[in-house]
């Protein structure tokens, strides 16, 4: 499936992913993780009243924001991998969706440079992204980016991988930050089963992609 080209539309569903420069691990500690997924959240919402840094001075306060404020966009669903980040998104706007983004990763690298006394970029360029045109594509592309931690070896189980909304899928996390029941139907039983079957599937082909993708 070919790179987003054409505008994003309100109400398309994007597959987005974005990665470091040259496989950099950006994401180190569990606040490093924890930091993208709420920075995530906070830029979820329509004209957030303050900078996130000083909104999560107070918990607090960056909980009311979060829900609080009109959204901009639904996530759908996401996994943040040490060196990348898979994101299936929802825009609420036209052309909505580069703009959140944007804000999004700048947001990250300012807080990474900041703290890892670095300078310069860290994101490989623009984000990249694909239309989601059917159904059976969105639930198959769920699966595929809950499994990433596993094909990478990271976890055994998809469930272990806490920076990620499996978790979410299968009714053990009190996070709520997903919205996916409102384009999915899953029964948690049902999804653990979906995914479990293709762990050595995904973890073959992680083995030869380089081999197969032109």
């Amino acid at each position: 499936m070919p790179y987003r080209k054409l505008p994003f539309v309100a109400e398309g569903i994007y597959h987005v992913f974005s990665k470091s420069i040259a496989g950099y691990k950006i994401f180190n500690t569990d606040e490093d993780f924890k930091r993208i997924i709420n920075v995530l959240q906070f830029y979820s919402t329509e004209n957030p009243p303050r900078k996130y840094s000083d909104a999560i001075k107070s918990s607090k306060d960056f909980l009311e924001v979060v829900q609080r404020e009109k959204k901009i966009i639904k996530l759908i669903a996401y996994c943040i991998m040490p060196t990348h980040i898979h994101l299936i998104i929802v825009p609420l706007k036209d052309e909505i969706l580069s703009s959140y983004m944007n804000r999004v990763l700048k947001s990250y690298s300012k807080y990474f440079n900041i703290k890892y006394n670095r300078k310069g970029p860290l994101w490989e360029g623009r984000f990249k992204s694909v239309l989601v045109q059917t159904h059976e594509q969105l639930i198959h592309l769920t699966r595929y980016i809950h499994l990433n931690p596993v094909t990478a070896y990271l976890v055994e189980r998809p469930e272990d991988w806490i920076y990620s909304s499996y978790n979410e899928y299968i009714g053990i996390s009190e996070t709520g930050f997903c919205d996916f029941k409102d384009y999915l139907e899953i029964q948690p039983s049902m999804y653990i089963q979906f995914v479990q079957d293709r762990v050595n599937y995904q973890r073959e082909l992680a083995k030869i992609k380089d081999l197969i993708i032109e």
